[in-house]
């Protein structure tokens, strides 16, 4: 791991710090509230994000935090922390472990340091864009060529079928050689990793997304919205061994004319 990049040592400080109190209530039987929005939320996720703003406050005052589930501070600063406690607390909470912490470091608005942090089986993925390591060793995408030789992942096929053509989505699901649901997060670990060709959200806030972009740039993946345009949009997320982007694109938006045709827009 490049640990001359200054921020990645302290990013794992992060992870290893919300990952402790994660641990503590993981299958521990703890109380499940539904937010305004109608996800839910446990006593997990917000102390994990309290002690990672705690340890950004006191290390860096004049940067900004933006968190899923407390107020920003400094929208403002050159610098930001974009955290997501647990990103898969529906998966957290069913005593599965497919789930992680994201943190993102973005500077001027645009991602510079991402990380997917697994603190039950101990798996820590951190991209700059240009190299992402696991646990300190570098990873890659894997070559696939051909929709025939995909896997294909998701979050939830429901959530493609309420927020884009979901008829387009299960065309492109009986494309591949493998669909599955190992989604949120993971899903982008695996595709950096080498194990999963295409992962694919429908629709994503900043804290779900900007972790995920220098990690699957930096493992030689590619990284659009849905319809292939910047990431940051909200629009969803698609993440791609690179070779077929275009085509995923193309399958999920049949007809659009205005669609991006999957080049990386956001370095």
């Amino acid at each position: 791991m490049n640990l001359s990049q200054p921020f990645i040592p302290f990013i794992q400080e992060l992870a290893q710090a919300s990952g402790e109190i994660i641990r503590r209530y993981f299958r521990s039987g703890l109380s499940v509230e539904t937010k305004s929005d109608h996800t839910p939320v446990t006593l997990a996720d917000r102390q994990a994000e309290a002690i990672m703003r705690q340890m950004i406050q006191a290390r860096f005052p004049n940067h900004g935090i933006l968190g899923e589930e407390f107020d920003e501070i400094n929208p403002g600063a050159e610098y930001q922390w974009v955290l997501d406690p647990i990103d898969g607390t529906k998966t957290f909470v069913s005593g599965t472990y497919l789930f992680g912490t994201l943190i993102a470091l973005l500077k001027e608005g645009r991602p510079l340091i991402g990380a997917i942090n697994n603190p039950i089986v101990d798996q820590f993925l951190v991209g700059d864009g240009n190299t992402t390591w696991l646990n300190g060793v570098p990873v890659k995408v894997r070559d696939c060529i051909s929709l025939a030789q995909a896997t294909l992942l998701t979050t939830s096929p429901l959530s493609v079928e309420k927020y884009r053509d979901g008829a387009a989505f299960d065309a492109l699901t009986r494309q591949v050689k493998l669909f599955r649901t190992w989604g949120d997060c993971h899903g982008y670990y695996l595709v950096a990793t080498g194990y999963a060709d295409i992962m694919i959200d429908p629709i994503m806030h900043i804290w779900d997304v900007a972790a995920l972009i220098p990690v699957i740039e930096g493992a030689g993946g590619t990284i659009t919205d849905y319809h292939g345009g910047d990431p940051m949009s909200g629009e969803g997320a698609i993440a791609t061994a690179g070779s077929l982007h275009v085509e995923v694109i193309a399958a999920l938006n049949p007809g659009n004319a205005n669609t991006e045709t999957g080049k990386q827009v956001n370095k």
